[in-house]
């Protein structure tokens, strides 16, 4: 048995509309949406050993507190066209808080998702 902790490999944003939040991730951002048995959730493949969801909140959680989700947590999603997603993105009238602009990452960019996680997408593997 090993020592160490291996992660993430697994990340979920707990959203107000499951199927509006799938649908943003599937058609803007444009995450491989897996089959997936449980209504309550969305799960997309993000990579060997790794998953996204969006789902709804658990128990405890109220996303109407004012606090803005996520804060404080970054979030970082690669795409070889980032640019691509970027257009896809102002098209469907998403915000962008950042870029795209070249840095470490190769183009990168952020923008917020409908809930108001904001996330960073970026071109270099």
């Amino acid at each position: 048995m090993t020592n160490h902790t291996a992660g993430p490999d697994f990340v979920a944003f707990q959203v107000r509309n499951v199927e509006a939040s799938a649908r943003f991730y599937e058609e803007v951002v444009g995450l491989h949406r897996l089959p997936a048995p449980n209504p309550a959730a969305a799960v997309f493949s993000t990579g060997p050993g790794s998953s996204f969801a969006v789902r709804t909140p658990l128990p405890g959680v109220d996303l109407e507190a004012g606090t803005p989700l996520g804060y404080g947590v970054g979030v970082w999603f690669h795409q070889e066209d980032a640019l691509a997603v970027h257009a896809r993105l102002l098209a469907a009238g998403g915000e962008v808080v950042e870029g795209p602009l070249e840095g470490p990452f190769g183009t990168q960019f952020s923008f917020r998702d409908p809930d108001g996680y904001l996330v960073t997408l970026h071109s270099r593997a």
